[in-house]
């Protein structure tokens, strides 16, 4: 039988897995976490909803020395996905301390806590370069450095500051990457910041199409409200997450939608964070029926009964598709996805089908 405890994760971890209800390891879990505890780098890819957090921090915490300061960073391109980490370490073991930080929170508390002794950092990449400017923060003795969603943080903006961040850890570490996706493009980089590193692929499918219903609308600009306003009447989704490709269209769409008696919240980068952190919340309480955003609600974010996807304006690549309607047809359960199309996105649309090898169902309005 496959256990925890034959991978090699101690007991104390494991008694705190069983009181959660978990007693399996995942396919990604399995195939990384001997790996990781004999010191492997590695850069490991796996469908959303598959365990990856637990798989790179149950190597790491069982590791940690309680008399040691920072030993493992764990970088993260979102505030939200950031928070969802630090809760899930603060679920495994009470005794480590860790510390969030992220852009939108009081610095100055944040330095207060530094001066503590913190074990665990878990930051985005923009605030944590302004401390180790500061030099308010010192990571020479990180053992373990870990890139959630590392597709992201290698290939869209980051990488620079990934660099950077390296360069002011420790010489000799342990570096871990994770996502859904991972391209050849951030293979090849990976080089640059990993010793000899193992490639681990646990994805079954680019697409759990057993699990995800996915539709095509095609619509004109002038008529995609009305459209989506018929589909959601239609499908009276339980939890659905409504991909606006801007800020701005985020913000028309909930204006739109909440007058037109739609229990919605936005989400999206340009707001103040307890406004983010109260739209999660309101969301994975079932106050809210739609949560209405942009890519930050497509990465990382554990939020459990989602039913629908509709992606209301196409994404800018076929990985982006993957990671929005991932929000849903997780842990087995199923789910539907409607991504509407304009006549002159048609062409995007064969393109991502053609990578994917799918053809998306096209449904009429």
């Amino acid at each position: 039988m496959n256990t925890f405890e034959a991978l090699g994760v101690n007991n104390l971890l494991v008694e705190k897995l069983k009181a959660r209800y978990i007693t399996e390891p995942t396919p990604i879990q399995t195939q990384t976490i001997p790996l990781l505890l004999e010191n492997n780098d590695i850069m490991a890819e796996a469908e959303t909803g598959t365990g990856k957090t637990l798989a790179f921090l149950l190597p790491i915490m069982q590791r940690l020395e309680l008399e040691k300061g920072i030993q493992a960073l764990i970088l993260a391109p979102t505030r939200e996905l950031a928070i969802q980490i630090t809760e899930e370490v603060d679920k495994l073991n009470e005794d480590y301390k860790v510390l969030s930080i992220f852009g939108g929170k009081d610095i100055q508390g944040q330095l207060k806590k530094l001066n503590k002794n913190i074990h665990i950092v878990v930051a985005t990449p923009g605030r944590l370069l302004d401390h180790i400017s500061r030099e308010t923060i010192d990571l020479k003795q990180i053992k373990y450095l870990v890139l959630d969603e590392v597709d992201q943080l290698l290939d869209m903006g980051f990488r620079d500051d990934i660099i950077k961040i390296k360069n002011a850890c420790a010489k000799k570490m342990q570096v871990i990457g994770y996502s859904a996706t991972i391209s050849s493009n951030v293979k090849k980089l990976s080089y640059q910041l990993m010793n000899d590193p193992v490639f681990i692929s646990a994805r079954t499918a680019e697409i759990p199409y057993d699990q995800i219903d996915q539709h095509v609308i095609i619509t004109r600009p002038r008529k995609k409200l009305d459209d989506l306003q018929q589909v959601l009447n239609e499908e009276n989704p339980f939890m659905a997450i409504i991909f606006c490709r801007t800020r701005r269209r985020v913000d028309n769409l909930e204006v739109s939608l909440h007058q037109a008696g739609y229990n919605c919240m936005k989400l999206h980068g340009g707001m103040p964070q307890p406004k983010r952190q109260q739209a999660i919340k309101a969301f994975k309480s079932l106050k809210i029926q739609y949560l209405i955003a942009t890519e930050v609600a497509s990465r990382g974010l554990d939020i459990s009964g989602v039913t629908h996807v509709f992606n209301y304006d196409i994404p800018e690549t076929v990985e982006s598709y993957i990671h929005r309607i991932g929000r849903t047809g997780r842990s087995k359960d199923s789910g539907k996805t409607f991504l509407f199309v304009n006549e002159e996105e048609v062409a995007t649309l064969e393109l991502f089908e053609k990578t994917l090898n799918f053809k998306i169902q096209r449904s009429g309005i």
